[in-house]
């Protein structure tokens, strides 16, 4: 079974850089065990991250560009720092 999606990705802008596209209600979370790095998420946050990676691999995005979450920006409360970039 396949199941299409339409998703708006933001493209990117040398002025303005990387644009979060975050959807309602979204919930993520990442937790370090055992070595082991854990990204939890409910549907609106997979999908938001989803979206990110997606604006990411564009070929208008530069090499080292990137998305810094932490618990004040975007992860849940007590998570542990996520850096998404573009190598």
């Amino acid at each position: 079974m396949i199941v299409e999606v339409k998703l708006e990705i933001p493209k990117y802008d040398d002025e303005v850089g990387l644009q979060s596209s975050w959807i309602d209600g979204f919930i993520v979370r990442t937790d370090i065990i055992e070595n082991q790095i854990q990204i939890q998420a409910n549907k609106a946050g997979l999908i938001s991250l989803a979206k990110q990676l997606l604006c990411l691999a564009q070929d208008t995005t530069p090499i080292g560009s990137h998305y810094h979450l932490d618990d004040y920006n975007s992860l849940e409360a007590g998570s542990n720092d996520l850096t998404i970039s573009k190598i």
